[in-house]
């Protein structure tokens, strides 16, 4: 088994272990009436979305969220939250050295310059990866976030350990040539992360798109062989008119994460059946580690 085929299984786990956490590092996370950016690169920006706009649609302050290098440098926040899973990326460095708010680090290595970088740090180690793919670290940070909100996590923790148990995946979505990935709301991030893990580990075409705009060009590829995966329930019409384009069509009724496990599994199986190393993508980093 691959390093991340054994990180996605122990996600059920962490997220268990992260609900506990909440309650304990909760004054380290954003407060109700905060203004709050959250920031973070490639996953950990999709993991930054989720969360800012689950934290919107609770009432408990305006979030935003941004890419490190498009952090909009004279807006004014009460609070920078920085997700970082190697504590050691470049842009996340340089950005929370320019700030004067309050910064709350969450990264799943204690001993990195994240650490002394950001004013408070909540360390995930529990949930740190041998793999380059993130996985395990992501979806955990997710989930301390969600448990800090107030939400239960027990049905999606449920929910991801019985996709785990029996993974079956219908044969036409399994082996499709391209995939786009739907959301709606907070799970266009999930949707925005499916897609990314297939494109790393598998390096299949994927794309990625909030529901309501699919419709707006991008099913114009859509056709038999190819496949669109919708995250939270359809739009009223969408389900019609991807089945109109021969496409198969992935809906479900779980939670946005536990779905996407999933999705990680079959990034996996489909890097296994390609030839592929998961645990290395060509091109592809633990971190990025700019030049000075």
């Amino acid at each position: 088994m691959s390093f991340v085929e054994s990180e996605i299984h122990q996600q059920p786990a962490a997220w268990q272990r992260a609900a506990e956490l909440a309650p304990h590092v909760s004054a380290m996370l954003p407060r109700s009436g905060e203004r709050v950016a959250v920031v973070g690169c490639g996953t950990s920006w999709f993991m930054a979305e989720a969360y800012a706009l689950l934290r919107e649609s609770a009432g408990a302050g305006e979030t935003d969220f941004f890419t490190a290098t498009h952090f909009p440098r004279g807006r004014r926040y009460d609070r920078v939250v920085a997700i970082s899973r190697s504590g050691t990326t470049t842009e996340i460095l340089q950005l929370i050295d320019e700030l004067s708010c309050p910064v709350t680090a969450i990264t799943a290595d204690g001993s990195t310059p994240i650490i002394s970088a950001a004013g408070d740090t909540i360390v995930l180690d529990f949930a740190d990866e041998r793999s380059v793919v993130q996985t395990l670290f992501a979806t955990t940070t997710l989930m301390l976030l969600r448990a800090q909100l107030g939400q239960d996590l027990s049905p999606v923790i449920d929910q991801a350990s019985a996709v785990l148990a029996d993974p079956a995946i219908p044969a036409e979505l399994g082996s499709a040539a391209q995939y786009s990935f739907l959301g709606q709301g907070w799970a266009h991030g999930i949707a925005r992360e499916a897609a990314l893990k297939m494109r790393e580990a598998a390096q299949l075409w994927t794309e990625a798109y909030p529901q309501m705009e699919y419709r707006h060009g991008p099913i114009s590829i859509a056709e038999p062989g190819r496949a669109v995966w919708v995250y939270g329930e359809p739009m009223p019409g969408l389900r019609e008119d991807i089945l109109a384009t021969g496409a198969s069509l992935r809906t479900s009724t779980l939670d946005p994460v536990a779905d996407l496990v999933t999705a990680q599994l079959l990034a996996a199986r489909r890097a296994t059946q390609l030839g592929l190393d998961a645990d290395r993508p060509r091109h592809l980093t633990r971190s990025v580690i700019l030049p000075a």
